[in-house]
């Protein structure tokens, strides 16, 4: 298999799950499961049982690395890629969020057109494009 076929995108703006859900299902041709918080996805992990997992950082209620955290308590989700969307790119914020275990980051704004690719290299690779 050359990616996952199934993505959780973890994201409290609306406007960017529009643009994800743009992105990812019709362009990409991935399953999506689209979630406005972190409770939103912990509550939804299961049923849908992600291969990938995007997530934003700053959300309210449970931050990314803090939904991270939960996630990689549940067994099926201890393998599975997930990286951190974010608008925050210094290199130390970047170091502190791979500290956490996530697979990488991708920078907001990020190209919609290009994201489905990027989501593949993560994949196949376990970095990012850039890395």
């Amino acid at each position: 298999m050359d990616g996952p076929t199934r993505v959780m995108c973890v994201e409290d703006d609306p406007d960017i799950r529009m643009i994800l859900d743009f992105s990812l299902q019709r362009l990409g041709g991935y399953e999506l499961c689209l979630c406005a918080s972190g409770h939103e996805a912990l509550a939804r992990v299961a049923d849908f049982a992600p291969e990938f997992v995007l997530l934003d950082v700053m959300m309210p209620g449970l931050s990314g690395p803090q939904t991270l955290a939960q996630l990689r308590e549940l067994p099926a989700m201890r393998g599975v890629p997930v990286v951190f969307l974010t608008a925050k790119a210094m290199l130390d914020e970047v170091e502190a969020l791979l500290e956490h275990g996530a697979t990488g980051i991708i920078v907001k704004p990020f190209d919609p057109v290009t994201l489905p690719n990027d989501i593949r290299i993560y994949w196949q690779h376990g970095r990012g494009p850039t890395a």
